[in-house]
C-alpha cells in the first residue's frame, strides 16, 4: 500500500478529485491532507471525507520537522502538491525524493516560477497571446516549477478568454489527468 498526502493551500478540489479517484484502488490511499491555512476549504472536503489533517504554520514548515514527523508517522511515501503556494523546504525533498509530485496550472518551463498560481497565470497566458494553455505534472525539486516533466497537457486558448474561462479549460485537464497520472508515477517506480 502506498500512502500518499496530499498539501493544499485553497479550496483543494483537485485534492477531493484524487481521494476519490483511489478510494477504490487497494494499492493506493491519501492518508492526509496537510494545509498551511486554517481557513482553507480542503480541511472541509478532507472531513466530509474522513481523511485527517494536519494544519501547520510557516515557522513549523520551514523551522522545525513537526511535518516530517507527522509524515512519518503516517506512513507517507509520497506527497503530491495540489495547489500548495509554498516552496518545499529542502529536508521534504530530500526525504522523499522523486516522491513529490506537483501540478501547474500552465506549460512550464513558461509561466512558472514564484507568484505564477491561479489568477495570475491564467492572466499571463491571455497576456502574452498564446493559442495553447494546459497543465503540466512534474517532479518537485529546490526551486519553484523546476522539477523535470512528467506530462502536460493542451487546451486552446480562445478569443475573447478570461482568466476564469481559461481556468475553467485548465481545472477539466486538471481533474481528468492529474490521479491517473499520479498512480502511473507510483505503479512505474514499484517496477523498479
Amino acid at each position: 500500500m502506498h500512502h500518499l498526502a496530499i498539501f493544499a493551500s485553497g479550496s483543494g478540489s483537485n485534492a477531493e478529485n484524487i481521494i476519490r479517484y483511489f478510494q477504490n484502488k487497494p494499492q493506493i490511499r491519501v492518508s492526509c491532507i496537510c494545509t498551511n491555512r486554517p481557513d482553507a476549504y480542503v480541511i472541509d472536503r478532507a472531513e466530509r471525507l474522513g481523511i485527517p489533517v494536519l494544519i501547520f504554520t510557516r515557522a513549523d514548515f520551514y523551522e522545525t520537522d513537526l511535518v516530517l514527523k507527522y509524515l512519518i508517522s503516517n506512513k507517507i511515501d509520497w506527497i503530491i502538491l495540489a495547489g500548495f503556494l509554498w516552496l518545499v523546504p529542502a529536508y521534504l525533498i530530500d526525504n522523499f525524493p522523486q516522491r513529490l509530485i506537483n501540478i501547474h496550472p500552465a506549460l512550464l518551463p513558461k509561466f512558472g516560477g514564484k507568484g505564477m498560481y491561479g489568477q495570475h497565470v491564467h492572466q499571463a497566458v491571455i497576456d502574452c497571446k498564446e493559442n495553447v494553455s494546459g497543465i503540466t505534472i512534474h517532479y518537485v525539486n529546490h526551486e519553484y516549477d523546476r522539477g523535470s516533466t512528467i506530462f502536460q497537457a493542451t487546451c486552446p486558448v480562445e478569443a475573447g478568454d478570461t482568466p476564469e474561462s481559461l481556468a475553467a479549460r485548465v481545472h477539466e485537464l486538471e481533474y481528468a489527468y492529474f490521479p491517473k497520472i499520479i498512480e502511473q508515477e507510483i505503479l512505474k517506480q514499484q517496477k523498479t
